[in-house]
């Protein structure tokens, strides 16, 4: 059974960073993708980033990008998630995700969309202002 184990959150002032961790195990091969998403009380679930795991590929939301970094660690099937310059507005539980069907799409923005199938129980990020 594939199980996503986040890691990392906490709170931290603007201006700061975290990093966050998440590690996927059960699988009997290697994912072919793996992302993160947030979502803060009362709002819309957002696509934060995503790594395609065979080619290094990577994709991040308008709002994120400069300022997060995801990255990823085959040997120990681990995605991280660089978070820097840290806003208020970031403030929101963090959710790992692995693995699209083929043709799947990551994130489509506006809906919250996704076809990722495995997911994690999420980490809280909380930045004061």
């Amino acid at each position: 059974q594939v199980q996503l184990v986040e890691s990392g959150g906490g709170s931290v002032q603007a201006g700061g960073s975290l990093r966050l961790s998440c590690a996927a195990s059960g699988y009997s091969s290697s994912t072919n993708s793996m992302g993160w998403f947030r979502q803060a009380p009362g709002k819309e679930r957002e696509g934060v980033a995503v790594v395609f795991t065979e080619t290094g590929m990577t994709e991040y939301d308008d709002a994120v990008k400069g300022r997060f970094t995801i990255t990823q660690d085959n040997a120990k099937n681990t995605v991280y998630l660089q978070m820097n310059s840290l806003k208020s507005e970031d403030t929101a539980m963090y959710y790992c995700a692995a693995d699209l069907p083929d043709d799947g799409s990551w994130y489509v923005p506006g809906t919250g969309g996704t076809d990722f199938i495995y997911w994690g129980q999420g980490t809280q990020v909380t930045v004061s202002s």
